[in-house]
Order: structure tokens, then C-alpha cells, then sequence
């Protein structure tokens, strides 16, 4: 017989993998905004907004399961997790929002360098699927790759703040680079940098999930 409590958390998983197929599809199409110049600034708004609804719905929900059911180990722990994860999920559309936001306020930045700007995003893009797939297969050993790759994420954010320090001007004291270039690129580095450390965070949750335990990097 189908325990109430089981519903209960079939609900919470329901609404968590929503949660990250549509966080995905915000990081995505802000990366892509990016890259293409073509901003979809209401459709990341929508899709932010949802995920703040599906955060406090999975709250609402894991407390009433709490109170009502007092569940304990592995379900206690389960539904835990899962309200940090939901958090987790919910950043990812903020930041992505963000992201659209700076795209906006800049203006044209088609002619910007954007290399390294890319590689961190395809770094963070790796990062959310890899979280993704270890909350759906319980995989606890993905938590190591993805601090390695935070790690990656965090140096070329320190390199780019190096390289604006140092920036040069020409022989009129005018900075080589557009403005808007550099700080367009620090701002979106730096949502990046946010959104890789929230993949951690997802992927230490799932380590706590099957061990019982912190994350060793946590």
C-alpha cells in the first residue's frame, strides 16, 4: 500500500526535475543572448518567475510533509535536499535573468572579444547538466568533477579581473578596450561564477542524499 508520505515526495520530485529542465533552458538562452546578440529578456523573466513559484511550492510542500508525517533518514534527508536544491534551481533563473539584464543596459557589444566569456558559460552549462544528471541517478561521485570544474570556472573569472587591472590605453590615454565590453563581460563572469558554485551546492545535496553525509569539498 502506497504510503501518503511517497505521494508526497513523488510531488516534490515531480516539481524539482521542472525545476531543472527549466533552469537549464534560462542559463541556456542567456548564454545565447549573449553570444547571438538576440536578447529574450521576457521569455528568461517568465521562466525565472516560474522557477521562483516551483522554490516556494516545494517549501510549502516539505514542510507540510514534515510536520504532518515527521519523517525520518532517508526520507527526512530526501526532503531536505531538496529544498536547497529547488533554491539552487531558482538562482539558476535569477542569474540568467541577470544576464539578459546586463545584455540590455549595454546595448550593442557584437564587436566584444568574447572567448573567455564563452568558455566559463560552457563550463557552467557542463556544470548544470552534470548536477542534473547526479540528482537523477543518485550518482554521489560527480560531486568531485564538478568542484574540479568550479575550480576552472573561479580562474578564468580571477584571470579576467588580472587582465581589466592591467588594462592598457593607447598613446592618448584611451582604453584599448570598448567599456562595455569589459564590464558587460565582468558582470556575466560573474553570474557564471555563481551559477557554477549553485551546480556544487546541487551536487553536494545529492551526496548528502545517498550518504548521509557532507560533501567532502562542502
Amino acid at each position: 500500500m502506497t504510503r501518503l508520505l511517497d505521494l508526497g515526495l513523488e510531488r516534490i520530485t515531480e516539481i524539482i526535475m521542472n525545476m531543472a529542465k527549466l533552469s537549464e533552458m534560462c542559463v541556456i538562452n542567456a548564454i545565447e543572448s549573449y553570444e547571438n546578440g538576440i536578447i529574450e529578456k521576457n521569455q528568461v523573466f517568465e521562466w525565472s518567475e516560474k522557477l521562483k513559484i516551483f522554490q516556494l511550492e516545494v517549501s510549502d510542500l516539505a514542510t507540510e510533509l514534515i510536520f504532518r508525517y515527521q519523517p525520518v533518514a532517508t526520507d527526512l534527508r530526501y526532503i531536505r535536499s531538496c529544498m536547497e536544491i529547488a533554491y539552487g534551481f531558482s538562482r539558476f533563473g535569477r542569474y540568467a535573468y541577470d544576464i539578459v539584464e546586463v545584455l540590455e543596459t549595454m546595448g550593442s557589444i557584437h564587436k566584444c572579444d568574447k572567448s573567455l566569456v564563452m568558455k566559463a558559460s560552457n563550463l557552467a552549462s557542463e556544470m548544470i547538466r552534470l548536477s542534473i544528471n547526479a540528482l537523477k541517478t543518485r550518482e554521489k561521485n560527480s560531486v568531485s568533477k564538478l568542484y574540479k570544474m568550479d575550480d576552472s570556472v573561479d580562474a578564468l573569472y580571477r584571470k579576467y579581473l588580472r587582465d581589466l587591472i592591467t588594462l592598457k590605453t593607447d598613446s592618448n590615454d584611451h582604453p584599448l578596450q570598448d567599456p562595455r565590453c569589459a564590464i558587460s563581460a565582468l558582470l556575466i563572469m560573474r553570474y557564471l561564477e555563481r551559477i557554477a558554485d549553485h551546480s556544487c551546492y546541487i551536487g553536494d545535496s545529492v551526496y548528502f542524499i545517498v550518504t548521509g553525509q557532507s560533501s567532502p569539498r562542502k
